[in-house]
């Protein structure tokens, strides 16, 4: 008689290993492009932790990731909140999983995860990003102990408190531009800067006609309007502002590399602001595909139904990112695939032919990952966010009431809707600020604009920001903008702030 041995149980590892495994042969098979995927599993805490540290436990220590911590801890000690996924834009990819997980959330999350490993590698707004960055912010860390020792933790950490005040001050998207504005240590002086070049003559009677006097004035104006711009600094209004104090604001070597790591760490972020609907709505779309279409057994159905709907769940006045953007990539799908897109669907005005309409193209897969490779959240809105989108998902404009101390729809006008998303979106929700001069009033005080296109200003940050950009600049700081129509000035010189109207020119 042959005696069987028992079959010894899978650990969680194995199992989250065969998942992984067989999820990237399907997400491979769906046309996803994904980085080599590092898996990690730890416990509430540890996600916590690296969560409070955004993804990268070796970084800098400061306070506020203290505080995030700490309102991370409580809202999963209370059941307020829970993190399912962490995932890092490196090579490799990081991603975290937590051990208190079922089978079905790992599935789901290491699904998810390939979504955004994918939008990493392809989409264009990342294709600026250091993909070593895991080891840059170790190298970060590492720079900002040294200064603590030989500086004093009270120096480096008021300093670093004022320079992560003002991380949100940069141009985010002067890193895809081909034309880079030139340090102001990299020309040389020319010779004869105002001397307009003449053409030859053959004859001395030709000059006058192939070198017309007013032609050779107008040249020498010019020429003289771009020798004061050089003068002046900056040339052109600027939004990199932190690149601006790293050239031009009195600081000690130590100073200039904290604001350069703040602006680093800066620029590795912002695709993702940049594209936080897109992104997530893609990851969303795979992992509910590859789901529900392979990797889900039967016994899954109910839990991954509950948490995936958990999800997508909106409250008014709100954008749920995970919603918004897979719904608009399914919508995408179906219009390509049935046609309706072109001048001849847009000219339709019959609702029950729009309706029907099927040209049966099959053209939905092909979009979407062409809508992937080149989109930003700005530009993916504007373009494929349709009236019959709107209606369908029942969006609206939300405005709170005071006296209901309810949220109410204020307006349903397909425009303002969209107007309003993009408004939203535009700058990653921050007021867009400029350095106008940096010799103002010929004092070295510091001039900046707040050019206003649809986001006020919270005027106690206004003011909070005065104060830090002085610890900085070491000098009177001036922001001119607009406060209900009304242009005003606000200043600070070190000791008070001062807020003053501005009148515009007749």
């Amino acid at each position: 008689m042959v005696k069987r041995l028992a079959r010894r149980p899978r650990t969680q590892v194995e199992e989250i290993r065969e998942a992984q495994e067989e999820i990237l042969v399907y997400a491979r098979d769906y046309g996803l492009d994904p980085i080599r995927t590092v898996f990690e599993l730890i416990d509430h805490d540890e996600m916590n932790e690296v969560a409070a540290y955004g993804g990268f436990p070796t970084r800098y220590p400061h306070w506020r990731h203290g505080m995030e911590y700490e309102e991370l801890h409580k809202g999963y000690s209370y059941g307020l909140q829970k993190i399912y996924e962490l995932v890092i834009n490196n090579e490799p990819c990081y991603a975290y999983l937590m051990k208190s997980n079922s089978l079905v959330d790992q599935k789901m999350v290491i699904a998810h995860v390939y979504g955004h490993s994918d939008f990493f590698r392809n989409n264009m707004w990342f294709s600026q990003t250091n993909r070593r960055m895991i080891d840059e912010m170790a190298n970060h860390g590492t720079r900002i102990r040294r200064y603590v020792e030989r500086h004093g933790e009270r120096a480096v950490e008021e300093f670093l408190d004022a320079s992560l005040s003002l991380e949100n001050l940069i141009d985010y998207h002067s890193v895809y531009s081909p034309h880079r504005r030139r340090s102001r240590y990299d020309f040389a002086e020319e010779e004869n800067p105002t001397e307009v070049r003449r053409l030859h003559a053959a004859k001395e009677y030709m000059d006058r006609y192939i070198n017309p006097p007013e032609f050779l004035e107008s040249q020498r104006r010019k020429i003289e309007e771009q020798m004061q711009r050089k003068k002046k600094f900056p040339e052109e209004p600027t939004k990199d502002i932190l690149e601006f104090l790293i050239e031009y604001a009195p600081l000690d070597t130590w100073q200039r590399d904290v604001i350069s790591i703040v602006r680093e760490e800066a620029y590795y972020f912002a695709p993702q602001a940049l594209t936080k609907i897109m992104n997530e709505g893609w990851a969303t779309y795979w992992h509910a595909r590859i789901m529900t279409e392979q990797a889900l057994k039967d016994g899954e159905v109910i839990d991954f139904a509950d948490h995936h709907s958990a999800t997508l769940g909106m409250r008014p006045g709100s954008i749920n990112p995970y919603k918004l953007g897979v719904e608009l990539w399914r919508d995408i799908e179906d219009r390509w695939n049935r046609g309706r897109f072109g001048r001849d669907y847009d000219d339709c005005d019959d609702l029950e032919k729009r309706r029907d309409w099927d040209l049966k193209l099959g053209l939905g897969r092909e979009k979407i990952f062409e809508v992937r490779r080149i989109y930003n959240d700005i530009t993916f809105i504007d373009e494929f966010l349709t009236k019959e989108f709107c209606r369908e998902h029942k969006l609206f404009v939300y405005k709170y009431n005071a006296q209901s101390d309810h949220y109410e729809i204020s307006d349903r006008d397909f425009e303002a809707i969209k107007r309003n998303l993009l408004i939203r979106l535009t700058n990653m929700g921050h007021p867009i600020i400029q350095v106008l001069d940096g010799n103002y009033r010929n004092r070295g005080e510091l001039l900046l604009r707040h050019v206003h296109e649809g986001m006020d200003l919270d005027l106690e940050e206004a003011r909070d920001t005065l104060k830090n950009l002085h610890a900085v600049w070491k000098r009177p700081v001036n922001l001119q903008t607009t406060v209900e129509d009304q242009p005003k000035m606000f200043s600070f010189d070190g000791e008070k702030q001062k807020e003053e109207d501005v009148q515009t020119p007749a």
